[in-house]
């Protein structure tokens, strides 16, 4: 038996009220959490930490990650942030110099983060030019929302029948089919050696961020179905607890046969505003010809929910644009019909990013326990009068992401990152939801933290009550240390000193340990 107690610190209880200076555990068990005094009573610790006024909260679970993909943002060419196309063109250029020789993807270049809503050129990569950066090479670029991609004419000859498939448009643009086709492509390209290693890449940095636990949000259009071995892999030997999705319509057989939680996750109802393929109700402000793409109707909605229930599986969608989420409402009062409500809510299905959704829907979802999955960054980066959000959807940007009133409506929620889309980082989301910047949608931080740690959680498959999941965070100097970070925008963040996950240590900042 392993025992260890940490002392002299701030600990966060379950409750906001609720303060303590040490936490202690067995094995895989918090054995008490209290005053100095229960600390000296403690005896016979094998470990005895002096945390010098660090905080411990509970450890953050990621409700939403696309773990292989994460890594290979890392390992590959990330475009996060660069400021226009030209950089983006010569940062492609640069990395197609440095990566001189064949790799184990057969010399594929796989890049991910562009954003064009802020370049001056204001469009997207066109293949022409990335052949031009980088002459003859397969290169895949993916928009910052992972809904489209520019491939060079390389890669493109690789992809049969490209040309003929819906989404593909002759200037290397792909989304929906066109999308799909390329990466499937890209799976026999892309080897489970190099997926491994990514998914690897990606589980260390997840400890090192706080993070006790993940959602893989996998789906046949995102990566092969052996990609989940590999994150089960990759998150045992790393040490973090893994809840695996399946994004495929009607699957069951599949599902059980994966082992997964459930068919939800990335089982897209539509795209995403920023590749204009959210599904809405009224035209793009900024197209007027497009309403973007519905992918489910309410009859397959209703059939999934009715078919995953009857399997004990959690049932999910990707649902961003109204006209996609009104899909999913309907759906759900059929199946709540077919099988009364009981049965539905006890299924705890779940709906990812919720991003438009009416008020009817909140209340259904509610009443139902489906949880919202929602990523709180996402209204850091483009929501606003003058972010991506107002220029796709005009005045309407501010019925996006309504986390106060999915809170006030009894949706319970569960905070991710969607990385790579958003980088992993729990309190950059916690200070998100807290400073949206619709203000009537703000979340005070305790509820907002509790969304990323207990709601994150039991959102997919939640560890035993009392299990010793706790971080151990370095504080900004002048914080004060008996109570939430302060998570001001600008302030810098809290760093994970040391993660804890069943009372295995996953992750330690060695120098910040007494």
């Amino acid at each position: 038996m392993t025992r260890v107690l940490l002392r002299n610190g701030s600990v966060l209880g379950g409750r906001p009220e609720e303060r303590a200076t040490a936490v202690a555990w067995e094995d895989d068990r918090i054995s008490f959490v209290g005053d100095e005094d229960q600390a000296e009573a403690w005896t016979g610790a094998d470990e005895v930490v002096d945390l010098e006024g660090a905080l411990v909260t509970a450890a953050f679970t990621d409700a939403h990650v696309h773990t292989v993909r994460t890594g290979l943002t890392s390992s590959g060419l990330d475009l996060t942030g660069v400021p226009s196309l030209a950089a983006c063109l010569d940062a492609l250029a640069q990395h197609a110099r440095a990566q001189h020789h064949a790799t184990a993807a057969d010399g594929v270049i796989m890049g991910q983060g562009w954003d064009e809503t802020d370049w001056p050129e204001q469009r997207h990569p066109t293949a022409s030019e990335l052949e031009r950066a980088a002459p003859g090479r397969r290169t895949y670029l993916t928009r910052v929302d992972g809904h489209s991609s520019v491939i060079s004419p390389a890669l493109a000859a690789a992809v049969p029948g490209l040309s003929d498939l819906e989404g593909w448009t002759s200037d290397g643009r792909v989304e929906r089919a066109a999308h799909h086709a390329v990466r499937d492509v890209l799976a026999d390209l892309v080897g489970p050696d190099e997926r491994l290693a990514a998914a690897r890449a990606a589980c260390v940095a997840m400890a090192a961020q706080g993070f006790g636990g993940f959602h893989e949000n996998a789906a046949p259009h995102i990566g092969p179905e052996y990609e989940l071995d590999l994150v089960r892999q990759a998150a045992a030997e790393t040490g973090l607890r893994a809840t695996l999705y399946w994004g495929e319509l009607l699957a069951v057989d599949k599902a059980q046969r994966l082992g997964v939680a459930g068919l939800a996750g990335d089982l897209v109802a539509d795209g995403a505003f920023g590749s204009r393929t959210a599904a809405l109700s009224e035209p793009y402000s900024d197209r007027g010809d497009s309403r973007g793409h519905a992918y489910v109707t309410a009859d397959q909605v209703r059939d999934h929910v009715v078919a995953c229930t009857e399997a004990g599986l959690q049932a999910g969608f990707h649902a961003i644009g109204d006209a996609a989420l009104d899909n999913i409402h309907e759906g759900l009062l059929a199946a709540e019909r077919d099988l009364g409500t009981p049965r539905v809510a006890a299924a705890r299905h779940r709906i990812e990013h919720v991003e438009m959704p009416a008020p009817g829907l909140l209340e259904t979802m509610a009443r139902l326990g489906v949880v919202a999955s929602v990523q709180p960054v996402f209204d850091a980066l483009w929501g606003g009068s003058r972010g991506m959000y107002a220029a796709r959807l005009a005045d309407r940007w501010r019925d996006t992401n309504p986390f106060r009133s999915m809170v006030a409506t009894g949706v319970r929620l569960a905070f991710g990152s969607d990385s790579p889309v958003t980088p992993l980082g729990p309190w950059a989301a916690v200070r998100a939801a807290i400073h949206h910047h619709a203000e009537d949608q703000r979340l005070d931080p305790w509820t907002a933290y509790q969304a990323h740690t207990r709601g994150s959680a039991e959102a997919g498959e939640p560890p035993p009550e009392g299990r010793a999941d706790l971080v151990v965070w370095d504080l900004p100097a002048g914080a004060d240390q008996d109570r939430l970070p302060d998570l001001t925008p600008g302030v810098p963040l809290p760093e994970a000193i040391r993660t804890v996950v069943g009372g295995r240590t996953i992750h330690t900042r060695e120098e910040a340990l007494s």
